[in-house]
C-alpha cells in the first residue's frame, strides 16, 4: 500500500468576503501544485485511488497535482479531510483498500500529521508544509518534498 499525503498549496488569505472554506489558490500556490505533479510523475507515484478535502484550496491543489502526473483517475471529495474531520474514519479507509493501493490525500494540517502518525505508528510524525507531500509506502515513510523543492529527502537525510 502507498499513500502520498498532500498539504494544500498556498492560498489567498481569509476575508469577511472570502471565508475560510471558499479560499483560493494564490498563483504562487498554483504553480506549488503544478510543480509537485510533475516532480511525483518523475519519481513513478501514479495514484490508483485520489481523494480530497472539499475546501477549494484542497479541490485546486489536487487538481493541479493530477493534472502534473498525468493523472486520470476520479477525484473523490472526502468530508472527512475537511480541517474538523474524523481522521480516525479516513485511516480506516486507506486500511480497507486493496494493498496494491496507491492513494493521494489532499487535506490540511493538523488533520494530515494526525493521519501520517497512524499511518506509519508514531505520534511524532512531522507536520506537513504546504504544498509538501510525504511518500508512505507498506507503513514507512520514504521521502518528503515540496512542489518548489529540486528532489524527495528520505527521512533519515533530512536536517533535524
Amino acid at each position: 500500500m502507498q499513500v502520498f499525503l498532500i498539504r494544500h498549496a498556498s492560498a489567498v488569505d481569509e476575508t469577511l468576503a472570502v471565508r475560510d472554506p471558499h479560499r483560493p489558490l494564490t498563483a504562487a500556490g498554483r504553480a506549488q501544485a503544478t510543480g509537485l505533479g510533475d516532480r511525483m510523475r518523475w519519481h513513478d507515484c501514479l495514484p490508483t485511488h485520489v481523494w480530497t478535502s472539499p475546501l477549494v484550496r484542497a479541490v485546486q491543489t489536487t487538481e493541479l497535482v493530477c493534472a502534473g502526473l498525468h493523472a486520470t483517475v476520479t477525484v473523490d471529495v472526502v468530508p472527512a479531510l475537511a480541517p474538523d474531520g474524523a481522521v480516525r474514519d479516513v485511516a480506516a479507509a486507506i486500511h480497507a483498500l486493496p494493498p496494491t493501493s496507491a492513494v493521494m490525500v489532499v487535506g490540511h494540517e493538523p488533520a494530515l500529521s494526525a493521519l501520517g502518525a497512524l499511518l506509519v505508528g508514531d505520534p511524532r510524525f512531522e507536520a506537513l508544509a504546504k504544498a509538501q507531500c510525504a511518500r508512505i509506502i507498506d507503513g514507512v515513510v520514504r521521502w518528503r518534498f515540496d512542489g518548489d523543492g529540486d528532489a524527495p529527502v528520505p527521512p533519515a537525510l533530512r536536517p533535524e
